[in-house]
């Protein structure tokens, strides 16, 4: 340190701070929002905090500095995070006859309430659902009051509720669904199905979650855009939100987990879960399945239009019976605040 100039000093004390909130982000995913929630924020902004200690570490690098160890064990230690974040590589295995694609989008209501100024956003989701032509799709914030007419699919579940609007959770189908439910979440909005699917000689079941929303953006563009700076009122509200959402996420897989360990079919699990894939949410519903983007994605998977950096909080899992053959994101298609995912698979002979 006595080698170092001033700026330097200042330089390393910032890189030493950041190196301590990556360390406690690493450990978070263990550990329950209830007994950290404010904490657990830090999850969501990891990705930020492996980009600044690259950054640290080519700024002591270009130096021949040592301190560029302390950002590099760092970044070495979080390597399986990075894969989370980005992948460098894509897989697109050869198509065989059996295998079969899913694909998961929360449509918003299909623009029901004109968030975008069309009158055709409805139509052209279905046009480009029917031009991907899933055999599987899970819908998060489906409604019936849009009118959407999938009549491809001859087999369907779907779960609504509400008075006037219908809103709801669905999941189609080009395979016999036997069997469906749900989970029956106590929050407005948000809930849990699923559908067994009988697939030839295969059964899976396929579980479509969409779980509590943390609704920080609109917060966030006020506080970006108040000259005087942060408004402390506006953050604890943020805060607050995030605590509060933490918290009702952490029930909501709780109810899952229960659930899906009595079952002994395949499973897939599509959805929109709030939340980042460096979470303990995240981490207890994927559990040993097999995250699609990891398996086959490329890029950043960017799930959702974030204005602050490229948010992936809808998953696909599959079960380790099957093999991930390919996986797509389709940043371009924005028409609904998230974008489609979708993803090839095959049962493992």
């Amino acid at each position: 340190m006595k080698k170092l100039s001033w700026f330097n000093k200042i330089m390393f004390a910032l890189n030493g701070i950041l190196i301590l909130l990556t360390f406690i982000a690493y450990v978070l995913p263990f550990l329950a929002p209830k007994a950290f929630p404010l904490l657990s924020v830090l999850t969501l902004i990891l990705p930020s905090f492996l980009i600044i200690n690259g950054l640290f570490f080519l700024y002591w690098l270009l130096q021949f500095k040592r301190q560029l160890i302390f950002s590099g064990v760092v970044l070495l230690l979080g390597i399986t995070f990075i894969n989370k974040f980005y992948k460098f590589s894509s897989t697109d295995l050869p198509k065989a006859e059996k295998d079969f694609t899913v694909m998961s989008y929360n449509v918003r209501l299909f623009n029901l309430f004109k968030w975008i100024d069309s009158d055709n956003v409805g139509s052209d989701i279905l046009s480009f659902i029917n031009e991907k032509n899933p055999d599987i799709i899970c819908v998060q914030e489906y409604s019936e009051n849009a009118h959407i007419d999938f009549r491809v699919y001859k087999y369907k579940a779907v779960f609504i509720e509400g008075d006037k609007i219908k809103t709801g959770q669905a999941i189609f189908s080009k395979f016999p669904i036997f069997n469906q439910g749900n989970l029956h979440l106590l929050q407005d909005g948000n809930n849990i199905v699923f559908a067994d699917i009988k697939k030839g000689k295969d059964t899976l079941r396929v579980y479509n979650m969409h779980l509590q929303s943390i609704k920080i953006s609109p917060d966030l563009d006020d506080i970006s855009n108040n000259v005087e700076g942060i408004n402390k009122e506006k953050s604890q509200m943020v805060f607050g939100r995030i605590r509060d959402a933490f918290k009702r996420q952490e029930f909501q897989m709780e109810i899952f987990v229960n659930h899906k360990k009595d079952c002994t079919y395949p499973l897939i699990i599509c959805g929109d879960m709030n939340n980042s894939a460096f979470s303990y949410i995240y981490r207890n519903i994927k559990g040993n399945l097999n995250d699609c983007f990891e398996e086959a994605g490329h890029g950043f998977g960017q799930t959702y239009n974030f204005k602050y950096y490229p948010a992936r909080i809808d998953y696909i899992f599959a079960d380790k019976r099957m093999k991930v053959k390919s996986f797509k994101n389709f940043p371009k298609f924005d028409k609904s605040d998230h974008f489609p995912i979708m993803t090839r698979l095959s049962f493992v002979e």
